[in-house]
């Protein structure tokens, strides 16, 4: 049955490389570290503040150093802690756990939980910034759509939002599920185990980090096209076909 209404969830799970005061000594020393890729996403607290207001969505996100805990993989996962955390014993890393991944977590889950008991659809979307060259690869795209294959909403969604986003920046290499796999270990990965596809479409948005080092106009203008081209790709969508 087609739900009769949808809500936009937005996360940034990266959205800053902060380190609480009790884990100072421990960076001591990697603050190079801290300011790469490796501590965080730059730009996606913005996108997803102005996302949000545009959209009338819901935010949630996190500023802690994703060299701290990784809020966007499982728990399961080993590289949900960086090589400086690893070899805490395990009651810190439970405690790091205990304060900043399962309350972020949890706070999602129950957002998305109350909206499809309502009989809401659930828009999430999960912002991300990525790196323009990994080792010796030089990542070949400014945008990137991830999503489940399997879903078929998800990928209708992501085709239509590509078109829209190749005409709103006729230059930008826009690539689904790339510079990763839609289906890899994530935060939206995650929720789909949790709910079916008639109540939940989780994407994650992948934007270049070269985009976001240039001029603070140009960058607003470049955030305001991608909200602008998500905007026109809802307007014909019916969620749950």
């Amino acid at each position: 049955m087609q739900p009769q209404r949808s809500a936009i969830l937005l996360t940034c799970e990266h959205a800053g490389n902060q380190v609480p005061q009790q884990y100072a000594t421990l960076f001591a020393g990697h603050e190079a570290l801290l300011d790469s890729h490796r501590g965080w996403d730059p730009g996606t607290l913005r996108m997803g503040n102005h996302f949000a207001s545009k959209l009338h969505a819901t935010l949630v996100f996190r500023e802690v150093t994703r060299l701290l805990v990784d809020l966007n993989r499982s728990e399961s996962n080993r590289v949900i802690f960086s090589s400086i955390v690893r070899e805490l014993p395990l009651e810190q890393r439970e405690e790091i756990l205990q304060l900043h991944y399962r309350p972020f977590r949890r706070e999602v889950l129950q957002w998305i939980n109350d909206k499809v008991a309502k009989g809401t659809f659930v828009r999430h979307l999960s912002l991300h910034s990525f790196t323009p060259q990994l080792g010796n690869q030089v990542r070949q795209a400014e945008i990137g759509l991830l999503y489940d294959p399997a879903r078929k909403h998800e990928q209708e969604i992501c085709q239509r939002w590509g078109s829209e986003l190749r005409k709103e920046f006729p230059g930008f290499r826009v690539r689904m599920n790339y510079p990763y796999r839609g289906i890899s270990d994530g935060h939206t990965s995650a929720m789909r185990k949790v709910f079916s596809a008639e109540q939940y479409a989780g994407i994650e948005l992948e934007v270049n980090q070269q985009l976001f080092a240039k001029p603070s106009e140009e960058v607003g203008q470049m955030i305001a096209g991608l909200c602008r081209s998500y905007q026109k790709t809802l307007e014909n969508d019916h969620a749950g076909n």
